[in-house]
């Protein structure tokens, strides 16, 4: 394999981006649709917003290649449809034994994970933390704060990401809401449905 030149990027903390990325793909509000429990909530949060970016990525991507490293910024508005905070669309990675870190750059927020068996954790993030998320772990950003949620990321070029493990389930088995003491609270997803045994078994087995 030919050697690569090193490089450097830099976190623009006030601009929520990666300077110096290679890539970078936006999410509006109209790109959430069916995420929200709130049907009606979510319709009058899509008028009010317009074409506004709800969350950006921008990252490096030097190659694809196993063994190699993806690196990035990801920013968040805060908001909330009903009571349900602003949050990205989540996955997992296609090859699903590939970890992946977030640290806290500004603001407040949090990583929801689910096992393919339904177990959930949370992980609150802020400035200066650092969360890992395991192999095997579904996960997706919550802003629970007031402002911008910004975070830096890394993971192996190869992981990939799949979408549709959280939309074949309904969403994911909680729900993270306002607690309404200024704080959040996780609910159950009235709409998730439990994965196969079969299924589970398959992704562990990636």
């Amino acid at each position: 394999m030919p050697m690569r030149e090193p490089g450097i990027c830099r976190v623009d903390v006030e601009k929520g981006e990666l300077s110096g990325a290679s890539n970078r793909y936006t999410r509006t509000m109209a790109d959430l649709a069916g995420l929200y429990a709130d049907g009606s909530a979510y319709k009058a949060v899509l008028a009010e917003l317009g074409d506004t970016v709800v969350y950006e990525v921008t990252d490096f991507k030097p190659s694809a290649d196993a063994g190699d490293m993806i690196i990035g910024v990801t920013r968040m508005i805060p908001g909330r449809v009903g009571d349900e905070y602003f949050l990205t669309r989540g996955h997992i990675h296609a090859n699903a034994n590939r970890p992946e870190m977030y640290y806290g750059e500004a603001g407040y927020g949090l990583m929801l994970l689910e096992s393919p068996a339904g177990e959930i954790r949370t992980v609150e993030i802020g400035p200066r933390s650092l969360c890992y998320v395991p192999p095997y772990w579904i996960h997706r950003s919550v802003n629970v704060g007031t402002t911008e949620l910004v975070m830096t990321f890394a993971y192996p070029a190869d992981s990939g990401q799949d979408y549709d493990i959280i939309a074949k389930a309904g969403g994911m088995r909680s729900r993270i809401v306002d607690d309404g003491r200024g704080g959040w609270k996780a609910v159950d997803n009235e709409s998730y449905r439990f994965r196969s045994k079969e299924l589970v078994e398959s992704i562990m087995g990636r």
